[in-house]
């Protein structure tokens, strides 16, 4: 067997972490993943054991360096707007906080709608929603809780393995707490946080790295460590959707549609994010919060497995016979940032069944991220999307999204998303990737997924009665 030149990709998930061996030429050759918990109250908390999540990637690296690949460097990714407080010992003196902890919600409501919360959304990128490590650390303060040092779970990982606690403006873009043009810790975010910048990492280039001084089998210390970037921004460098007006759908659990650009800035109206990729590279777009996991809702609800459902919602007409969905299940995040916001089904009758109410949710969830599109286009071009995600494995998800977008959809099939992006990453910090552009010829669509022009016009018609139908609930409840 050939030993390979290799990247390792650590992505550090919400559910798991997967450490990927990639080539030069943004290849997989192995990888090894292992999952862990995530805590979960009525109370709002979502956090995990920054130790366990810690056991985890170092797990996997042992795996992944015992195949005797030559480990030319590491590189870090993980799940955004993440917080813990550590100890003067560099320990950690909290659970690692997670986006979708939403604890900080009067914190939030305080903040958000108001002119300086709208303020901070465009001097940060990062829209003023309980996601935000800005509004937890508030609710941190407002609770009399300080830490000696505060950070992000990937930058815990990483200051385990380089011995310093060091973050970049790919991750610190999506905390609401820096500066998009300044790349600087932003003195107004600070104040509200109350927080000062000697309690946050150092703030680096994503392509920055430093030298492996954890012992790890299998791999040499003084490797370098990329510190990487955020798991969103890099998904769409792993899918090779990072050139103009080609956007970057991820369908998994929740969602996202994202788009490059080579300035930061968010619409006027406060609907999307900004995040930095690296080299001059932004990411415009927005996640919802609900995605598949409305389908597997819908499933455990009406006790049937998800496969079965969603093809019977298959064989649903467009517009589910009359059924439509708000499909709001964990709140919603773009483009309403509203972590209240409740699901509805309306025009339900006694002919319904299961298939009309799961296709229904299907074309809600579509039909969010169609939003989002329309957003972004308020501020940039897209013209061609590249999905991936573990939802495209249903036909049903597919052909909605590519009718409710108007677009067709190249279908990144073997792609790790935002592993394959930090190894790329880490590739170009190495000196070996001319520029981060150049990965839209490395990664290849493996299939193209064609809407129905009926569908489109029907999405179409009906996409602002989603809006005004958001808008009457959010009246009522």
């Amino acid at each position: 067997m050939t030993m390979a030149e290799v990247v390792l990709a650590i992505d550090l998930g919400t559910t798991a972490t997967k450490v990927i061996a990639v080539d030069r030429h943004a290849g997989v050759v192995t990888s090894a993943e292992h999952g862990y918990p995530m805590r979960t109250t009525p109370s709002g908390e979502a956090t995990h054991d920054p130790d366990e999540v810690l056991n985890a990637a170092l797990t996997g690296l042992r795996e992944v360096a015992a195949q005797g690949h030559d480990v030319r460097a590491l590189a870090l990714t993980g799940a955004m707007h993440t917080l813990l407080g550590l100890g003067p010992d560099g320990r950690p003196v909290t659970p690692s906080l997670s986006w979708a902890d939403n604890r900080a919600v009067e914190q939030t409501a305080r903040l958000r709608g108001t002119e300086a919360g709208l303020e901070l959304h465009r001097a940060t990128g990062t829209p003023v929603h309980t996601m935000s490590p800005l509004v937890k650390l508030a609710w941190f303060a407002e609770r009399g809780f300080a830490a000696d040092r505060w950070c992000g779970l990937k930058d815990y990982v990483a200051a385990r393995l380089i011995g310093r606690l060091a973050t970049e403006h790919s991750s610190a873009s999506a905390t609401g707490l820096m500066d998009l043009r300044s790349l600087a810790w932003h003195p107004g975010a600070l104040a509200y946080a109350r927080v000062t910048a000697d309690r946050l990492p150092e703030l680096h280039a994503p392509t920055d790295w430093f030298p492996l001084v954890l012992d790890v089998p299998g791999l040499v210390r003084g490797t370098p460590v990329v510190l990487g970037g955020g798991d969103g921004p890099l998904a769409n460098l792993g899918v090779g959707a990072v050139v103009p007006g080609v956007a970057a759908v991820s369908l998994g659990t929740s969602g996202a549609l994202r788009v490059v650009r080579d300035q930061p800035g968010v619409d006027a109206g406060g609907r999307v994010f900004c995040y930095a990729i690296a080299d001059g590279l932004w990411v415009l777009g927005g996640a919802v919060s609900n995605g598949g996991v409305v389908a597997q809702w819908a499933a455990e609800t009406f006790g049937a497995d998800v496969v079965t459902l969603l093809e019977e919602a298959a064989a649903v007409p467009v517009g589910a016979a009359g059924v439509t969905a708000l499909p709001y299940l964990l709140g919603e995040r773009a483009p309403w940032w509203d972590p209240d916001a409740s699901s509805v089904v309306v025009g339900l009758r006694r002919e319904h069944g299961r298939a009309e109410v799961t296709r229904a949710l299907v074309e809600g969830v579509a039909q969010q991220l169609a939003l989002v599109l329309d957003a972004v286009r308020s501020v940039a071009d897209v013209h061609a999307v590249r999905v991936t995600g573990g939802a495209f494995r249903s036909d049903l998800w597919a052909t909605v999204l590519a009718s409710a977008l108007g677009l067709e959809l190249e279908v990144a099939e073997d792609s790790e998303g935002s592993g394959v992006g930090a190894a790329l990453l880490g590739w170009r910090a190495l000196g070996e990737l001319s520029s981060l552009t150049s990965a839209a010829d490395l990664v290849k669509p493996t299939k193209v997924i064609r809407p129905d022009e009926g569908a489109v016009r029907y999405y179409a018609a009906a996409r602002p009665g989603v809006e005004r139908l958001y808008r009457a609930l959010r009246e009522l409840v």
